[in-house]
C-alpha cells in the first residue's frame, strides 16, 4: 500500500492532506531524513511530526467509559470517540465499539478494526462473562438470584428466554449479575422484570480482563497477553 494511503487509512487526513504533509516534510523516518510519498518504508520506522504512527489495522483498545457519553459516531451529545484522539473515528476499517454499553451505564468497554475479533468476542459461542455491578431504585425482592439463574427468564418482546445468569447480592440495593450473552439493555430489562429499576449500572469485566485500574475516561491499546487474558477460561 502506497504510504499516502497508508497514512489516510490511519485517520491522520484525507489523502489530500497527507499529500500536504509530504510537502511540507512532516513526515520522516526514525533519523529524521524527510520522506516522500513514493518511498517504500516500514510503518515502525513512519514518523509524522516527530512522532511514531498510529499503529495499524489490528488495533483493540479499552476504555472506561464514564456514564453519559453514547457509544456512537454521530449521535448529538458527548460521544466516546471524544475521549480518543480525533484521528482514531477516521480509521479505515472503522474502529468499533464491541457492543455497546447504553449513555448512563459506565465501566469496560472495547474496540477494535479487527473485524474477526469483534466476531468472535460478541459470538454467543463465545459464552465470555460480562459482569455488571448494579444500584437499584428498590430493595431487591429476594427471588431474583433463582429467576436469573433458571434460564427461562422472558423478556418482554423476545421470543427465546435468557441464559441462565448469576447474581450475587451484596446487600437489598447492590449487586454483581454475570451475563453469558448480550441483548439490548438486558441488565435493566431483567431487574425491570421484577419490578425494580436500575439506578446506576457499571460494566467492571468482560472475560478475564478487568479495569484495573484504568481511571475514568482513560484508555489503552490491547496487548496480545491482555487478547489472552480477555478469552482464558
Amino acid at each position: 500500500m502506497k504510504l499516502v494511503k497508508h497514512i489516510a487509512n490511519l485517520g491522520y487526513g484525507s489523502r489530500k492532506q497527507v499529500q500536504a504533509m509530504f510537502r511540507e516534510g512532516r513526515v520522516t523516518d526514525a533519523e529524521g531524513e524527510v520522506l516522500y510519498a513514493d518511498d517504500k518504508v516500514d510503518h515502525d520506522a513512519i514518523r509524522i511530526d516527530g512522532e511514531p504512527l498510529d499503529p495499524p489495522p489490528g488495533l483493540t483498545l479499552m476504555l472506561h467509559k464514564p456514564a453519559g457519553y453514547t457509544c456512537s459516531t454521530k449521535d448529538q451529545g458527548r460521544l466516546i470517540y471524544d475521549l480518543l484522539p480525533l484521528r482514531f473515528r477516521d480509521r479505515a476499517p472503522v474502529l468499533s465499539t464491541v457492543g455497546r454499553l447504553d449513555r448512563e451505564t459506565s465501566g469496560l468497554l472495547l474496540l477494535t478494526d479487527d473485524g474477526v475479533l469483534l466476531h468472535k468476542i460478541i459470538s454467543p459461542k463465545s459464552k465470555l462473562p460480562k459482569v455488571y455491578e448494579a444500584e437499584l431504585a428498590q430493595d431487591l425482592r429476594g427471588d431474583e438470584t433463582a429467576l436469573f439463574a433458571s434460564g427461562t427468564l422472558m423478556l418482554e418482546s423476545e421470543k427465546t428466554p435468557l441464559l441462565p445468569a448469576e447474581l450475587h447480592v451484596h446487600d437489598a440495593r447492590h449487586a454483581q449479575l454475570v451475563l453469558h450473552e448480550g441483548r439490548y439493555h438486558q441488565v435493566r430489562r431483567m431487574f425491570a422484570a421484577t419490578g425494580n429499576h436500575v439506578a446506576s449500572l457499571h460494566r467492571s469485566r468482560i472475560g478475564g480482563l478487568g479495569l484495573d485500574g484504568l481511571a475514568e475516561g482513560q484508555w489503552r491499546m490491547l496487548t496480545a497477553t491482555d487478547l489472552e487474558t480477555l478469552f482464558a477460561p
